[in-house]
């Protein structure tokens, strides 16, 4: 438990420093002390590696606050992905070398010597895919500032823009487009699966033998590919004549192709949220909802914890005990935790939204605006609807906060409380049926 709740003081502590740096006159537009309101927000969002905003950053606040939002969300990204990749360390456990080296064979890392030199490779290697993407984007646009500041949102999945219409500006240059998207979709398949295919070999000098993709990258990159193939083909068919129209061919599939890759990770968009249709924007919620992969910048139950949930229901309908993916048994416990997450961020999108219906009963805030907006937070995509966040009383932007901050951390804490938790039951209660369903 003290792992735990050391992960959950650790990014609040950023939180409260962060708020009080994006207040000061510096930081601010104005030159003026900022309010506590926009700063607290802004900060947490940023941590949070969300995107939501209350106010206009690049109006509100200076080169040097936006400079320092930029931090917050590499550290915010940073934080993430170390306490995803080594979840054992967080909850406390200390790793024997025969534990060590079974994590690093199960995830394909063992060429990394120890768990230091893995942090290492999670430092660099985020720096290096955020420096690959701003040098793109400069060729593309000739604004280091820009590229950088577009490079690092893409990558950590953060959804802060300093231009008009988030990405709009760049809807006609595919180029850019689609550096956008590679690097949100590299940020939201998590450490592990980057490392894996890194240091991937085809065939092992040593031995002779074909290397391999673990389980996990195969699970991640598989799903990955399946949610964006159906996320592209139901917006271009859903929206091709609604908010791609006026597009011409080529920038209609450019922007269906990034259109598809944000609503699961990054709030980034081309086309206004509000101008999509309600059964596109359900399509949004859903995708929000399952989220990226573990070890990465994006939220949701993940894909992972999808995929186990698919091939659990579909081993249930076929009448099999075991949960079965490529050929490898899923042991119970994952199924269990997988189970277990599903239901607790149900449970905290359907409570975070009785909290807002009551909080903004009044308002004129329509209902499917403010549940899109609890499954952004909650889900720290950081897509909105038109102005539903800057609208929100103070109780409901006080609400959206804890939402964006119980979800990027509450599975994973689900997790930590479950992996540190293990008893054993000396007495068997006797078994007898129930009827469900």
């Amino acid at each position: 438990m003290k792992g735990k709740f050391s992960v959950a003081l650790s990014f609040l502590a950023l939180i409260a420093i962060g708020a009080f740096v994006l207040a000061m006159p510096p930081c601010r537009a104005d030159g003026a002390w900022g309010d506590a309101t926009s700063s607290i927000f802004t900060a947490c969002s940023a941590v949070c590696v969300t995107g939501l905003s209350v106010v206009d950053i690049a109006a509100e606040f200076s080169r040097t606050g936006q400079i320092a939002i930029l931090i917050l969300v590499e550290l915010g990204c940073l934080g993430l992905m170390m306490c995803g990749t080594f979840l054992m360390i967080a909850i406390g456990r200390r790793l024997s070398l025969s534990s060590e080296f079974s994590l690093m064979n199960a995830y394909g890392v063992e060429q990394v010597k120890g768990i230091k030199a893995l942090i290492v490779w999670v430092v660099g290697s985020t720096l290096a895919f955020e420096a690959l993407g701003a040098a793109a984007l400069y060729w593309r646009i000739h604004d280091l500032y820009l590229a950088i500041f577009y490079s690092i949102m893409g990558f950590c999945n953060a959804g802060f823009s300093i231009l008009p219409g988030s990405l709009a500006s760049f809807a006609g240059d595919a180029f850019v487009i689609v550096t956008m998207g590679i690097e949100t979709i590299l940020g939201s398949i998590g450490f592990l699966v980057l490392f894996n295919l890194l240091t991937f070999k085809f065939i092992r000098r040593s031995s002779g033998g074909r290397g391999r993709l673990s389980l996990q990258s195969r699970v991640v990159l598989r799903f990955t590919a399946y949610l964006l193939a159906v996320a592209f083909a139901g917006f271009v068919l859903l929206e091709w004549n609604g908010a791609l129209a006026g597009m011409d061919t080529a920038d209609k599939f450019t922007a269906a192709f990034y259109q598809a890759v944000t609503p699961r990770t990054c709030g980034f968009c081309i086309v206004p949220t509000e101008s999509l249709k309600p059964l596109t924007r359900l399509m949004y919620e859903v995708l929000m909802f399952i989220g990226g992969a573990p070890g990465s910048a994006a939220a949701g139950i993940k894909v992972t914890t999808f995929a186990v949930l698919v091939y659990t229901v579909s081993a249930l309908c076929r009448g099999d005990h075991e949960t079965i993916i490529s050929k490898r048994v899923v042991p119970i416990d994952i199924v269990r935790e997988s189970i277990v997450i599903f239901v607790a961020l149900s449970v905290l999108v359907t409570l975070t939204m009785g909290i807002l219906l009551f909080t903004e009963d009044g308002r004129g805030i329509a209902t499917d605006a403010l549940f899109f907006e609890v499954c952004s937070a909650i889900t720290t995509t950081g897509l909105s609807m038109g102005d539903t966040t800057t609208s929100l009383s103070l109780p409901g932007k006080i609400c959206i906060m804890a939402a964006m901050f119980a979800g990027r951390l509450g599975a994973l804490s689900v997790v930590m409380m479950i992996g540190n938790r293990e008893t054993q039951r000396h007495i068997r209660f006797p078994a007898e049926e129930l009827v469900v369903g």
